[in-house]
Order: structure tokens, then C-alpha cells, then sequence
């Protein structure tokens, strides 16, 4: 059994969808047994429906009626370019027509209330994929193939944690096995809306931005799938992001922990939580491109065999390092304990951690948005140590970067590190910051931002991944 997600970028137009089908056509021959596709809204959908709620909150009623008029437009188009069976589309074209409608008419309370919740956000979210799993499974039985559309309210469980919830797995598995299960075994495709689920007693959540592909790695855990493949609009996992480095190649394997690594520190093929449904299973995902179907892509799983040095260098802009100093803190227990927790209330989350062997200082790297509130709660946190000169000073430095360079291979490899910052000194790229874990998979360094992308084609070059 093969579980499917299918991008933005893969579904964003009529012809693109039609590609989708022709696709999941392929796969069924191949594997002998219908696929369970996972989509996402059609390209820029999403944003365009939280802009509609956020102007309605603020008290603009047009906006949203606007957006509405274009949605429909859009999604009308596909269907045309799409759906040849005459029927089907009118039938399909009346169903978007009434989701579009609810869409205004929730608006519409957004903007008499002056207010939007968590969940009311997320209610206006899922729209994209409601409406983009419908096309899908109209674009599939038009082109001769039985599909379904099956709205993940129904089988993906979730908390109550509005804009990130998480799936209840026991309830999530038993519901996805029931209701998908009859379908795959009759021939009949799944055409499920990713991003979204449903709390117990069945109100709508969603699992952050850009999540469709956690959708698909839950179902293929509770199914269980043989393999999940992502489809988007690159060959696969690549050694750099090819805007950067035009010698970066598609990498054949890679392993759950090297890239969860390369996920965390900005790659973007694979959303953040996307791994770890799949790898606490041994379920492998696969990356593939939809505009190039026949390129094997990358295939990951726990396999470390023959792995080279290095297998990706990405990067993190926008940051700032927020270094807290003074020579009070030599010696004393808690501080680092205390640091974290005044991060914690400002609601940031530490991308980087380093300290000096002399306990003098802690240095941590957040986002730059998020920077005033992090010092700002800190300088509370110390408000009597700042005072009695304990801590000297806490202050941040902005506009720089981490480069994250990740690889197994670096396991109990001697000389990795030097051979990162000979090729950073190559290029006079001075080195901020430094911080490696104990797994050995991963080396940061913080940068100026203006020395990123350099950075990033010295190090690549390096280590010779341009002939991977």
C-alpha cells in the first residue's frame, strides 16, 4: 500500500491536477492496489483564505468578498481544464460554489464579532484542501478511474491545540482503518484533505502551515503503508537549495535523523514533523517530483550503509544571537535553567545553544522578529543580578545566520570541523558562533547574513556534493 501527498505546487492548476490522476493511475497499475492520495490546497489558496478572515476581523467587508469571487474563479477554471465529463463538473462547479458561500457567510460573523479565534482561523484554513481533494477526485473519475473524496475531519483525531494540533493516534488509527481500508480494497482511490483534522467531539483543526505531508505520514503509519511518497516540484532531497548553489545534486538516500536535521534548519522539502510518525515504524518516505515522475527521487529510511560525509547543507536567515554575560554567573547553578524558562514565557523557540567553558557567558540564536520580547523577558528574569552586576549586559546581535551542516558520515570522523572552517576561511567568512550535538550528524555555525550564501557554496564545494 502506497499513501500519496501531492503539493500546492502539483495541484495548482487544472492541468496540473490532471497530472495528479494520470499519476495515481501509473502507481495503481504498478503496485496493483490504489493509492491513498494525500493533497494540498492549490498554490497560494491558503494564504489568500487567512487573509480574508484577518481583514474581516479588522473590519474590512470587502476584502473577503473579494477573495471569495477570486477563489471561486480559480477553482471553476480547474475544473474546466480538468473535468471533461460534463455532469461531474456542473455537479462540482454547484459543491465549490456552496463551500465559497459558508466561506462569506463565516467571514462575514468574523467581521460583525471584530474578532477571530484560533479555531475559527482554522476553520477557514482547511478550506484550500476541501476544495482541492474534490477537483482531484473528479479529475481522476474523469479520466476513468474510481476515487472518493474523503474529508479528514473523519479519520485524522486530533487535541484541541488550534494551528498546531496533533494527532491522537490510537483513535486516529482506528478511524483511518475503517473508513479507508473498504475504499483501497474495492478500487476505489482515496482523495484525503491534508493539513486538516478534528477534534473528538469533531471540531476542525488544523497541524500548522505547510503540514499536508504530516497528513499522508500519519495515515501511512496507522494504515500501515508499504512506503509514503511526498510529490512535489524538485527531484527530491538535494545536497543544497540549487538558488544557491546550481551544482547541488538530488541525493538517492538519506535517513530519518539526517533529514529531520536538514528540515529543522530550513530545508523545505519536508515539513518539520513530517518524520516522525513514519520513522518510529520503519515506514520509508520517498520525494518525488510530479513534473518529472520518472526520476526515482530520494528514498528515506533508517539505512546509514555507505553513507558519504556529508549529505546536505541548508541554512537559516533572519536570526539573531542573544548572548547573556557577567562574571556573577561563574559557578552558580540555575542560570541556564533560568534563561530558558524567560525564553519559554515569550513563546520563541531556541534554533542554537552555546556556553563558555568559563560559565561567563550563554549565547542563543532566535528568530529576529522574535528578539525584543526574548531580551525583554530575560532582562526581567536577571532584573536583580543586572542591578547588583552579576550579569553584565544582555543584548543581541542581528542579521546573521546559522549554516547547518549534516551528514551521519561525520560520526567519529576526526577533521570534519576543520575542513568546514578552512573553506569558510578561504572566503574571509568569520565564524560567530559554533555548536555541534552529541549525535554527530549535525554542525552549526552562525554567520553574518551576508556571508550565507557564500558560506554555503565554500562549504559544498569542500566536500566535493556537487558529484554526488
Amino acid at each position: 500500500m502506497i499513501v500519496m501527498k501531492f503539493g500546492g505546487t502539483s495541484v495548482g492548476t487544472g492541468e496540473r491536477i490532471a497530472n495528479v490522476a494520470r499519476i495515481a493511475a501509473q502507481v495503481a497499475q504498478e503496485v496493483g492496489s490504489p493509492p491513498v492520495v494525500v493533497v494540498s490546497a492549490m498554490s497560494g489558496v491558503t494564504d489568500s483564505l487567512r487573509r480574508a478572515a484577518r481583514t474581516a476581523a479588522a473590519g474590512d467587508r470587502e476584502t473577503f468578498s473579494i477573495v471569495r469571487d477570486e477563489l471561486e474563479q480559480r477553482h471553476r477554471q480547474a475544473i474546466q481544464d480538468c473535468v471533461s465529463d460534463g455532469e461531474l463538473a456542473r455537479s462540482l462547479q454547484a459543491e465549490v460554489h456552496s463551500l465559497l458561500d459558508w466561506l462569506e457567510t463565516l467571514c462575514q460573523s468574523i467581521y460583525t464579532l471584530g474578532e477571530l479565534t484560533p479555531r475559527g482561523m482554522d476553520a477557514v484554513s482547511g478550506l484550500g484542501e476541501r476544495l482541492s481533494a474534490r477537483i482531484t477526485a473528479a479529475a481522476m473519475k474523469s479520466q476513468g478511474l474510481k476515487a472518493q473524496t474523503v474529508e479528514a475531519t473523519e479519520i485524522i483525531v486530533t487535541d484541541d491545540n488550534f494551528g498546531r494540533a496533533s494527532p491522537l493516534l490510537e483513535e486516529t488509527t482506528r478511524k483511518t482503518k475503517a473508513r479507508l481500508l473498504p475504499l483501497v480494497e474495492g478500487g476505489i482511490i482515496p482523495v484525503v484533505t491534508g493539513f486538516i483534522g478534528a477534534t473528538v467531539d469533531g471540531v476542525p483543526t488544523t497541524l500548522g502551515r505547510g503540514s499536508s505531508d504530516y497528513s499522508a505520514t500519519i495515515l501511512g503509519r496507522c494504515l500501515p503503508a508499504d512506503e509514503v511518497w511526498i510529490w512535489t516540484d524538485v527531484d527530491g532531497v538535494m545536497t543544497a537549495d540549487p538558488r544557491i548553489v546550481p551544482e547541488a545534486r538530488t541525493l538517492p538516500q538519506i535517513s530519518y535523523a539526517e533529514v529531520a536535521e536538514l528540515s529543522f534548519f530550513g530545508a523545505k522539502v519536508l515539513h518539520p514533523r513530517t518524520i516522525q510518525p513514519v520513522a518510529e515504524e520503519g515506514i520509508p518516505i520517498r520525494v518525488r517530483n510530479s513534473f518529472n515522475p520518472e526520476h526515482p527521487g530520494t528514498l528515506i529510511s533508517n539505512d546509514l550503509a555507505d553513507s558519504p560525509l556529508i549529505k546536505g547543507i541548508t541554512a537559516i536567515r533572519d536570526l539573531s544571537i542573544v548572548t547573556v554575560e557577567g562574571r556573577g554567573m561563574l559557578g552558580v547553578p540555575g542560570v541556564a535553567g533560568r534563561v530558558f524558562t524567560a525564553v519559554a514565557r515569550s513563546g520563541t523557540s531556541i534554533l542554537m545553544i552555546t556556553q563558555s567553558s568559563s560559565e561567563q557567558n550563554i549565547c542563543f540564536v532566535v528568530r529576529t522578529v522574535d528578539t525584543p520580547s526574548v531580551v525583554q523577558e530575560v532582562e526581567r528574569e536577571f532584573e536583580l543580578e543586572l542591578l547588583r552586576g552579576d550579569i553584565d549586559r544582555v543584548h543581541s546581535q542581528d542579521e546573521v545566520a546559522i549554516i547547518a551542516v549534516v551528514g551521519a558520515g561525520m560520526l567519529g570522523r576526526p577533521g570534519i570541523a576543520s575542513r568546514v572552517f578552512g573553506a569558510l576561511a578561504d572566503r574571509e567568512i568569520n565564524i560567530i558562533s559554533i555548536a555541534q550535538g552529541s549525535s554527530e550528524y549535525n554542525l552549526s555555525l552562525v554567520v553574518a547574513q551576508r556571508d550565507v550564501d557564500e558560506g554555503v557554496r565554500a562549504i559544498h564545494k569542500q566536500f566535493g556534493l556537487d558529484k554526488i
